[in-house]
């Protein structure tokens, strides 16, 4: 079940806070856009649902800290940075702006290009 998104000024409402608990993981739908969002240590990021090297929900995949592994294939992104940390994927993810407000998590729904040299430190 998607979550319902509530227009708050150029943010999006897409989950209360605590649906989304540390360690934790949802996805939501904007205007054909599938976003997802992740609770690392209470720090919430949004990056595309899907992985750059195949049609594949990131998550879905594993978390370790920043860090969400693609179920399909294993590539590796950073969910604060959308960078690709590992093959097959060579094409960072998108990211959203996060903020919460009043115990609702709010996503800026224009994606920003994902940052980082794919495989550089």
């Amino acid at each position: 079940m998607t979550p319902e998104i509530t227009r708050m000024a150029d943010f999006v409402r897409v989950a209360a806070a605590a649906d989304v608990p540390p360690g934790a993981a949802t996805v939501v739908e904007h205007e054909g856009r599938r976003i997802a969002v992740f609770n690392v240590d209470g720090t919430y990021y949004a990056i595309d649902d899907t992985c750059t090297h195949e049609e594949a929900s990131l998550s879905a995949g594993a978390r370790n800290g920043e860090i969400v592994t693609c179920p399909k294939h294993g590539s590796r992104f950073n969910v604060r940075t959308g960078r690709v940390l590992s093959l097959p994927a060579v094409v960072p993810v998108n990211t959203y702006p996060v903020k919460v407000d009043d115990g609702q998590i709010l996503v800026l729904p224009e994606p920003q290009r994902g940052r980082g040299m794919p495989h550089k430190v």
